[in-house]
């Protein structure tokens, strides 16, 4: 964000979930972190705390939010629209999952979108979040999942 809190177009790094210091309700700031199944000498079923961090592409303007992911083949990372309610995979080549999020970034709805199709506004949606389908669920995103943005300077 600039300094007058309007978003603006470019790059950064999301962190995904909220740090080990923070409760219902609080801020996120710091490390993001998800829970794993192998431990560091690789013993399943034992959780440890891994960092997720994605690179995003920050949407921001009337024009890089119309043209999105289209005519692309794939996506590294994600791309974050804002603002935004909704979205829609017309004229996409590939499936993309979406998270809906609030103010401040908490994720308040997840689907998954196959090409041609119209997704319904959130209401209290004002960003969208767009990946390839599956990566939500490998950066162990969900429903009420904190998110943190690390924005590059220019």
């Amino acid at each position: 964000m600039s300094k007058r809190g309007q978003w603006r177009d470019g790059w950064g790094v999301l962190g995904v979930g909220p740090g080990p210091e923070a409760g219902p309700g609080a801020s996120v700031e710091g490390t993001a972190e998800e829970t794993v199944g192998v431990t560091a000498g690789g013993t399943a079923g034992v959780p440890v705390e891994v960092p997720v961090e994605v690179p995003v592409e920050v949407a921001a303007s009337y024009r890089a939010r119309t043209r999105g992911l289209l005519g692309r083949d794939g996506i590294e990372g994600a791309m974050l629209l804002t603002p935004a309610a909704s979205v829609h995979t017309f004229r996409m080549r590939f499936a993309i999952d979406v998270a809906h999020l609030d103010h401040r970034l908490t994720v308040i709805a997840l689907t998954t979108m196959a090409p041609g199709r119209l997704g319904l506004p959130r209401l209290r949606a004002r960003h969208v979040l767009e990946a390839e389908a599956g990566s939500m669920a490998a950066w162990g995103l969900r429903v009420g999942s904190a998110l943190h943005l690390r924005l590059n300077s220019r």
